[in-house]
């Protein structure tokens, strides 16, 4: 499974901006994805998930400004980024867990650079 994520950029705080990220290769079923982030500061944190079922689950810093979301095939998970803060800067990484009838593996993206700007 590989993931491609895309999106990221530099937007001026108090905009929008979009993360996208598309699973493809010998895809069985994939359960839950997410979207983290990681500054030089902190490590890794979890952003936002959402399960098959399309129940989502988000980090306090970000609840009510972003939103989650998978299209219909669920290999492409979404996240809408409004009222961005200059510390919601950082790399942001989607992962997915795939599912096989003998394993759940997670897989990461590579990560596409958002900086919002004060």
């Amino acid at each position: 499974v590989q993931l491609q994520a895309s999106g990221g950029g530099l937007v001026q705080a108090g905009g929008p901006l979009r993360l996208s990220c598309a699973a493809s290769g010998n895809i069985f079923r994939i359960n839950d994805m997410g979207w983290y982030r990681q500054t030089p500061e902190k490590q890794r944190e979890l952003v936002a998930t959402i399960t098959s079922g399309g129940s989502a689950d988000y980090a306090g810093s970000v609840k009510g400004r972003f939103t989650i979301s998978r299209d219909n095939s669920k290999t492409t998970v979404y996240l809408q980024m409004n009222s961005l803060k200059p510390e919601d800067t950082g790399v942001y990484y989607c992962k997915v867990r795939h599912f096989t009838y003998w394993s759940n593996t997670d897989y990461w993206g590579q990560g596409t650079q958002v900086t919002v700007s004060s």
